[in-house]
């Protein structure tokens, strides 16, 4: 079989591969594969071929890699839950990490919690300062006085 069909088969491979795959895997490999096809069609030897898939598809990926991250993550929009983060609240029933127990009110809310510490429990009544929201559990913090 001629080199140019396995390089367009690959393309075509990798652009079906592309289609079916959340976010950007293999578009760069099927620009280089196509590359490669054009080179097989000047009846460049196999090694330049290989060279040009190679050049072809690192060059690409450098130069748009940084303007396709920019657009792909520009839609992440933040919840109402993540203006939680760096405000205090009070520990309304201990929080034990071990025991799997513990909440906390926090700007008008209540919230399971978890301390950032492993072992760590922190009584009833203290102030904490919330660290991260892991799924529907807030991380918190026992706040210095």
């Amino acid at each position: 079989m001629d080199m140019t069909w396995i390089w367009l088969i690959a393309a075509v491979v990798l652009l079906i591969t592309e289609a079916l795959a959340p976010g950007l895997v293999s578009i760069w490999f099927a620009v280089g594969a196509l590359a490669a096809m054009l080179s097989s069609l000047f009846n460049a030897p196999l090694w330049l071929q290989a060279v040009w898939f190679v050049a072809v598809s690192a060059a690409s990926l450098i130069l748009t890699r940084p303007l396709v991250k920019k657009y792909v993550n520009a839609r992440v929009q933040p919840t109402n839950a993540d203006a939680l983060i760096g405000k205090d609240g009070i520990v309304i029933d201990a929080i034990d990490n071990l025991a799997g127990t513990g909440s906390v009110k926090i700007a008008g809310q209540m919230w399971t919690a978890r301390s950032a510490g492993e072992n760590i429990s922190i009584a009833q009544g203290k102030i904490v300062t919330a660290k991260a929201i892991s799924g529907v559990k807030l991380i918190v913090e026992e706040k210095e006085n």
